[in-house]
């Protein structure tokens, strides 16, 4: 490459920019961190890229710059949870959901305090100890069409909060690759050459890859 590290970084501001804005982290308070975490990412694509692969140095680097991104987010001290806290999270959820629903708006700390019976100081540092993820049951469009990640995974719709749950919790449990494959098309929007692009495979492979992945958390939820 040409181009210094200095000027590939200059020039490259308004991808990272734009990566550390996705709905991803759109509840991710300290976006010049974020910025900075991508920045290396920037650098080790950088470092790693040959001239000679048949990709643009900016398709290139965008997996890296996410994946340094998201490494950053887990590694963060408010992110770092115990078995505790990520069970007292799932408690918050439900209620959230449930008392949304009832006031029509979303509840205050106190309103959960009160619903579910725990001290106010524990509720706040619960939902401050967690990255918040894009909901299961937001819509994305999928080739043409408006679905949900419970939508492809369900024998039929429904708005039972114990399966999103659960949904959530297999996710989790996904090996890497699959978990990130999932993320980009259903949590970041992305379509499946876009996610091909960040994931060094072929749109060929990542629609392969999706149905199983989908069939999988399917028989899971159903098990």
């Amino acid at each position: 490459m040409n181009q210094s590290l200095e000027q590939i970084t200059e020039e490259s501001k308004n991808l990272i920019y734009s990566i550390s804005h996705l709905n991803y982290f759109k509840n991710y308070p300290n976006k010049e961190d974020l910025f900075q975490a991508g920045a290396k990412g920037l650098t080790t694509a950088y470092k790693k890229y040959n001239t000679n692969f048949n990709t643009k140095f900016t398709t290139y680097a965008y997996k890296y710059i996410l994946g340094e991104m998201k490494k950053f987010v887990r590694e963060d001290k408010g992110i770092k949870i115990s078995r505790d806290i990520t069970k007292l999270n799932l408690q918050i959820e439900k209620a959230s959901i449930l008392l949304t629903q009832k006031l029509m708006r979303q509840p205050t700390i106190k309103e959960l305090s009160n619903y579910l019976e725990i001290d106010e100081y524990f509720i706040a540092e619960a939902m401050q100890s967690t990255n918040v993820l894009q909901s299961l049951d937001e819509p994305i469009n999928n080739d043409g069409k408006q679905i949900t990640l419970y939508d492809s995974v369900s024998e039929q719709r429904t708005n039972n909060l114990d399966d999103l749950i659960a949904l959530r919790n297999e996710l989790s449990l996904l090996p890497e690759l699959e978990r990130e494959l999932i993320e980009q098309r259903y949590m970041c929007d992305m379509t499946q050459t876009e996610t091909a692009q960040i994931l060094g495979m072929t749109q060929v492979q990542v629609s392969r890859k999706e149905k199983k992945v989908l069939m999988k958390l399917k028989d899971k939820l159903a098990a």
